[in-house]
């Protein structure tokens, strides 16, 4: 798999991701030297240029567990013949060296065409009409949120680690009420466009940290966000409404998956933010509208 990168200007590596990115080559057999860091927010992802080879390296302990279901799910997707990204032949993973746990991938050329809300309805419907496999786990819609407030709320000011936690058991009930109108299926988890890679042969999905059996409309979510609050675009999510069939905005139940959602992305950051402080204003900013319940504030991807 390939990312473009958020920037013209390459992040720096942090020295303890280095290492890693070191270690995991190393057990791999393959080259670091010169590795491009692509994204470095809930995994360091580096693009080798010694081999069309993608690394992901899981950042934090706590969620270390899901390489081994984003290995199985990998396999799955492959062996149904879904567009999917392909993990690196030869190889048994995830790959575990020094403490370290990461993923190997197949590197899919860049063609440098953006994916379009079309390309990720298509995908999800093809997706969501699957069976469910029988390894995937259940959707636990707050499980990593809690997961994450817990590995990192030592660097929270103690009004916003208690207002999180409260946050968690409001959504937590809300969901718990809640009718889903589309059948249970299988979900990706964390649907949006940068998760969509146009490559030599069409559209493919990639990053199944988060898949599950679950409701299709968590799917449908992120988009929604994203234009709701991050300033994405809505024809990208008209384009997306278009290709899969069904508005999520529209719903009633959106409310509780809109939270939901901007709880996990607003969270996301913390068991990195000490490694990362330049995460810190933009968490502030999201803490401050969440708690305010202002929708009107517009947030800005973490970087």
């Amino acid at each position: 798999m390939t990312f473009p990168p958020d920037s013209a200007r390459e992040p720096e590596v942090p020295r303890e991701l280095g290492k890693a990115l070191d270690e995991v080559c190393a057990a791999a057999g393959l080259d670091p030297r010169g590795a491009k860091l692509l994204r470095f927010v809930n995994n360091g992802v580096f693009l080798l240029r010694t081999a069309p080879v993608v690394v992901r390296v899981v950042l934090t302990s706590s969620l270390a567990y899901r390489a081994d279901n984003v290995v199985e799910a990998a396999r799955w997707l492959t062996e149904r013949g879904m567009p999917s990204v392909r993990l690196l032949p030869g190889l048994r993973q995830p790959v575990r060296a020094g403490g370290y746990v990461a993923t190997v991938w197949e590197e899919v050329p860049d063609t440098g065409t953006p994916p379009t809300g079309y390309d990720l309805g298509t995908l999800l419907r093809s997706l969501h009409a699957l069976e469910i496999p029988p390894s995937v786990g259940e959707w636990q819609p707050v499980a990593d949120a809690r997961r994450r407030l817990a590995e990192g709320e030592h660097e929270l000011d103690p009004r916003d680690r208690d207002f999180l936690k409260r946050h968690c058991d409001s959504v937590e009930r809300r969901l718990e009420e809640l009718e889903f109108a589309l059948p249970r299926g299988t979900v990706h988890g964390d649907a949006h466009l940068g998760n969509v890679i146009i490559g030599p042969e069409g559209p493919v999905l990639c990053d199944f940290d988060s898949l599950c059996a679950g409701p299709p409309e968590w799917d449908l979510t992120p988009m929604a966000v994203g234009y709701l609050r991050l300033g994405r675009s809505p024809e990208a999510y008209r384009q997306l409404v278009a290709a899969y069939g069904f508005d999520v905005v529209a719903w009633e139940g959106f409310p509780v998956l809109r939270d939901l959602r901007e709880l996990k992305i607003t969270v996301s950051v913390l068991p990195v933010l000490g490694s990362n402080p330049s995460l810190a204003g933009e968490l502030r900013k999201r803490l401050r509208s969440m708690r305010e319940r202002d929708f009107t504030v517009r947030w800005t991807p973490y970087r």
